[in-house]
């Protein structure tokens, strides 16, 4: 069936990685037809791009970058309702961006043709953020839905930012200390806040990202 990788995880949850979607299916149907009694299969499909389209004009909202798009973008070829708008957000430069979800096809040619909206050319770029919580300063959730105690963004075992009065070289963020926890071989620097943009364990977190999404 091609299977690459079999890993146990938390609440006896196994993680079985194979070759394709098809192996995977196969895999599915296999297990449910001899187990499906007992257990529950989930197959984790890849996730659509996301696309920012940069600098937009103010007229232009999530209400409309569909229709937008399609009148003046004939080359993409894409039909009502496979742009999924997903939100707007502003730059420290005052910028308007739009977050929009598409197909590895029109993401393709919104890379090359760029987005012609109103009079403007706008730069498309990947939407490529590692989703972090600001509660507990791990990766992958919200603090909307954290169950974790308050965690400082600089020190790994101080609860509180207001009172860590530590320096910079003695910053140490919990995600980083926790990859070097988990790797047997490639340790990263840990000596830094949670708020820089070169942080390795967020480059590796956004790796893992780009590798779960259907480019």
């Amino acid at each position: 069936m091609g299977i690459k990788s079999i890993k146990t995880l938390r609440n006896g949850r196994v993680q079985i990685e194979t070759g394709s979607i098809e192996n995977a299916e196969t895999l599915e149907k296999s297990i449910n037809d001899k187990l499906g009694d007992k257990i529950e299969t989930h197959i984790q499909r890849p996730r659509k791009p996301r696309l920012k389209i940069i600098n937009t004009p103010e007229e232009i909202t999530t209400d409309n970058i569909e229709d937008k798009l399609m009148a003046q973008n004939p080359e993409i070829r894409v039909g009502k309702g496979k742009i999924i708008r997903k939100f707007t957000y502003e730059t420290k430069r005052h910028r308007r961006n739009i977050v929009i979800e598409v197909s590895a096809q029109t993401r393709k040619k919104l890379l090359e043709n760029q987005g012609k909206i109103g009079w403007i050319n706008c730069s498309v770029e990947d939407y490529l953020v590692a989703a972090r919580c600001f509660r507990y300063s791990r990766f992958n959730h919200s603090i909307r839905d954290c169950r974790e105690t308050e965690t400082c963004p600089l020190g790994a075992d101080n609860p509180n930012v207001k009172e860590y009065k530590a320096q910079p070289t003695e910053y140490k963020w919990i995600n980083c200390r926790s990859y070097n926890h988990q790797s047997r071989n490639t340790k990263i620097n840990e000596i830094h806040s949670s708020l820089i943009g070169n942080c390795p364990s967020m480059k590796a977190t956004i790796e893992r990202y780009k590798k779960n999404t259907e480019y």
